[in-house]
């Protein structure tokens, strides 16, 4: 799967910040864009393991199930 970010160059620091718009408050950084694109992949994944831990069911009769993406 894949994801879109945003990178811009951070004038203050000299780095670069990144961020993912899908994911609101997913955002990162590092001193290259190289380390700054692998910062927001730890980033997106933790993201995504909260908003998976806040799953709850509404209803008995529904389950709740994982599913693997490749």
């Amino acid at each position: 799967m894949l994801f879109k970010v945003i990178l811009r160059p951070d004038p203050e620091d000299g780095g670069f910040n990144v961020s993912c718009p899908i994911l609101p408050g997913c955002h990162s950084q590092g001193d290259t864009e190289e380390e700054a694109l692998e910062n927001i992949k730890e980033a997106i994944i933790g993201c995504l393991e909260a908003l998976n831990l806040r799953v709850q069911k509404h209803e008995e009769s529904e389950k709740i199930l994982e599913v693997a993406l490749n």
